[in-house]
């Protein structure tokens, strides 16, 4: 037992330090913009198509289970503001930031770690590159900025689903559609999405970043560090939204 707390409080040691090396790269030139340029190309732009696909999904069949419960009292006008305000503030940016930790995490996870395997980030530090500026870094800012983007995304693509779902059985407009979501959204709304999208990004390109920087040697890590890389960030995505969800109705 006494093993365990401490090989738990060096762990905790070692994600401090590892954060502290990070904070100190960011603020410190060199900044490394092309990079971070094409990270966020291969973390946003190839995400494109899946992040499109689920997020049409969740808004169509999110209109489709909530239409009976809301038919039950005479409320079916109330559904475009429902969808509207259930994908803005918790659907958007948590299907994002799940599909971000399969997605995203396993390949910063992989990528990371068959460097750290093949003894390339040793072969970085020796020939005068700083590997946590250029591989770390770069990621992790990578991540924060787009998973918002993509958040926004999704809340768009899932939107139109809600409103297919609704123009197949109820004779709604797009434009009156429209009005009626974009009055029920307050700017609280788009706060609390954009700040969760901000702290679901940081964490999974942080968490991913760490478990792969730090994985075992061998063929084995590789595989180990994208799956510790998923499961990790989809944890702390998880406990994240739950401590923003107390917070943010303490606040209101």
């Amino acid at each position: 037992m006494k093993q365990k707390i401490e090989n738990l409080l060096l762990e905790f040691a070692r994600i401090h330090r590892f954060m502290m090396r990070f904070l100190r790269e960011v603020v410190s030139p060199p900044y490394e913009f092309k990079e971070i340029i094409r990270q966020c190309y291969e973390i946003g732009w190839k995400s494109f198509p899946l992040i499109s696909l689920t997020g049409f999904i969740v808004g169509f069949v999110f209109t489709k289970q909530s239409r009976p419960s809301l038919e039950e009292f005479g409320a079916t006008s109330l559904l475009p503001s429902l969808i509207s305000i259930a994908i803005v503030r918790a659907l958007a940016p948590l299907v994002t930031a799940l599909i971000g930790s399969g997605k995203i995490g396993s390949q910063i996870g992989a990528e990371l770690s068959s460097m750290n395997v093949t003894e390339q980030i040793d072969a970085m530090e020796v020939s005068g590159t700083n590997p946590m500026k250029f591989l770390v870094s770069t990621r992790i800012l990578a991540s924060t900025l787009m998973i918002p983007v993509l958040c926004f995304y999704v809340a768009g693509i899932g939107l139109f689903g809600g409103f297919l779902s609704i123009a197949a059985k109820d004779d709604l407009s797009f434009l009156a559609f429209f009005t009626q979501v974009f009055e029920a959204i307050a700017p609280k709304d788009i706060f609390a999405m954009v700040l969760r999208a901000v702290v679901f990004g940081f964490t999974i390109g942080f968490a991913s970043s760490y478990v792969g920087y730090y994985s075992s040697k061998g063929t084995e890590g590789v595989g180990k560090a994208a799956n510790s890389a998923v499961v990790a960030s989809m944890f702390l995505v998880f406990i994240e939204e739950l401590l923003i969800v107390q917070i943010l109705s303490l606040v209101e």
